[in-house]
């Protein structure tokens, strides 16, 4: 049975609203490469609207209708949020599937913890109540302190489209618990979901204009948002070059931004390990999500005495994925998100192969697929660490391996690269792994296994892959703002200048 794509406008002050130059792209299916539908396509007068509701929502009622509300106020709208996910969990995991192409089972599992999250942040939200006016000591008694944590204002959210509704609940739900009003960008690549949780909103009630959500594509709405001088703060997810681009932007009006960007993670396989774990674990943390994670711990290291064993275990291993519609049952990997980055994805394997690296295995599209956007698991070896596949993000389902001698070796290895997002170790040998993992130059480090993620734990990473840490306590630290209150309490004058005679004396 077909199943059916909602037709939204942009989400603007708690109502539908069309474009104001009416445009709208196409939502492209990248298992069939059919158009399914189409989304408004937001410009610089459409985000002018959705930050001037966002101004106004914080400000309105001095700020008692949303900024200045109690934690525990904002948190019934959160669990609200997190309850209609649940309800709807089915339908939002197909409509995942269908605009992104991940594999159904993935996209239930997102959903499931896009209502975790919402949940997680109503407590983060309530708890705040509680912090307020935490005391500071201080070394004269003639003085008090304390702290307020207070909402930093209208925030600009732009999210990408590989986990479309998961990241964007990454921040939407720390903003919203913080007291912010936000407006939200997802990608113009996929979008659907993003808009179904402005339909969310709208059911539960969420006071109109702190979530605005704009669709359409970077340079027409999200550089006009990031540049805006009346959002106090951006946070982004995407591309190191988008990175640098709303850098620059958020320069200019001296507003604080929260990056999180490319990857090209390593996981070091030791010598000890059960080789059938490890295995699985390798290709989970590369191909998991049809390869397109910015964590995706593509660099193998993998040490020479096992090296043999290990690559002929993966090549078995990644042949029996099932690779089919994301739709089908037990579809372990789809298709990537779309045409271009299908290409892309097909020159790096081409690159590789004319710098002189070994295709093990992989690299075309499935013969049994003669449509969509689908990459085979691809295992590449012979590699150098000058090749453009050692260093460079593809983004899609493409492994890369290098052979180690020693720990330190691998270390270098591993360190070798601009990217500092995530990395991995296997051993059974847990001293070695706390070693490894204190040398990692990485903001988030697995050991014996890859890529899970919990939003309770902070996310983020160093180097080129951004800065600023998502999720846990750090995620809703993003959207506050400290102030201090101190307060003189002595009965006595402060006694620092000479005081002049009084007026009797003269």
């Amino acid at each position: 049975m077909a199943i059916h794509i909602p037709s939204r406008q942009l989400f603007i002050n708690g109502e539908w609203r069309e474009p104001i130059k009416k445009k709208r792209y196409p939502i492209i299916n990248p298992t069939t490469e059919e158009i399914l539908g189409d989304i408004p396509a937001a410009t610089a007068e459409d985000v002018e609207l959705a930050v001037d509701a966002a101004r106004r929502a914080l400000s309105r009622n001095g700020g008692k209708y949303w900024a200045s509300a109690s934690g525990a106020y904002r948190a019934k709208y959160l669990r609200a949020i997190a309850a209609k996910i649940k309800d709807r969990k089915d339908e939002l995991a197909k409509l995942e599937t269908l605009d992104c192409g991940k594999p159904l089972d993935e996209a239930a599992w997102d959903m499931d913890d896009v209502a975790s999250c919402f949940e997680y942040y109503a407590e983060l939200a309530e708890a705040l109540d509680t912090k307020q006016k935490a005391p500071v000591s201080l070394p004269m008694e003639a003085f008090k302190c304390h702290v307020l944590k207070e909402p930093i204002g209208v925030v600009g959210l732009i999210t990408p489209w590989n986990y479309p509704l998961l990241m964007a609940t990454w921040k939407v739900a720390p903003a919203l618990a913080a007291g912010c009003a936000a407006i939200l960008k997802p990608s113009e690549l996929a979008s659907v979901t993003c808009l179904e949780l402005a339909e969310v909103c709208r059911e539960v009630g969420l006071p109109a204009g702190v979530l605005n959500i704009v669709t359409g594509l970077g340079v027409e709405a999200g550089a006009p948002l990031a540049s805006h001088p009346d959002v106090n703060k951006v946070a982004f997810t995407g591309s190191s070059a988008t990175g640098s681009k709303i850098m620059t932007a958020a320069a200019q009006v001296v507003k604080p931004i929260t990056l999180e960007l490319g990857g090209k993670s390593p996981i070091i396989v030791f010598e000890d390990v059960d080789i059938e774990k490890a295995v699985e674990w390798t290709l989970f943390g590369c191909f998991w999500t049809n390869g397109q994670i910015c964590s995706a711990t593509s660099r193998l290291i993998l040490h020479e005495s096992i090296a043999k064993a290990f690559l002929e275990r993966l090549v078995k291993w990644t042949k029996n994925i099932k690779i089919s519609d994301p739709l089908e049952e037990g579809c372990r990997l789809g298709p990537v998100v779309s045409e271009g980055q299908y290409e892309k994805i097909q020159k790096f394997i081409q690159t590789a192969k004319n710098e002189g690296a070994t295709v093990l295995c992989g690299g075309c599209r499935p013969q049994h697929l003669k449509k969509g956007f689908f990459v085979e698991p691809t295992i590449i070896t012979d590699v150098n660490t000058s090749m453009q596949i050692w260093r460079e993000e593809v983004f899609g389902p493409v492994l890369c391996a290098k052979i180690f001698s020693t720990e330190e070796e691998a270390i270098e290895l591993a360190n070798d690269s601009r990217y500092g997002l995530g990395a991995a170790v296997i051993s059974n040998d847990l001293e070695r792994c706390e070693r490894v993992s204190k040398a990692f130059q990485a903001g988030v480090v697995w050991v014996n296994c890859s890529q899970p993620c919990f939003c309770q734990a902070p996310w983020g990473g160093n180097k080129r892959s951004g800065f600023g840490r998502e999720l846990g306590e750090w995620g809703l630290d993003n959207y506050l703002t400290v102030k201090q209150v101190t307060q003189y309490t002595s009965d006595e004058p402060w006694g620092w200048y000479q005081r002049p005679p009084s007026p009797s004396m003269l």
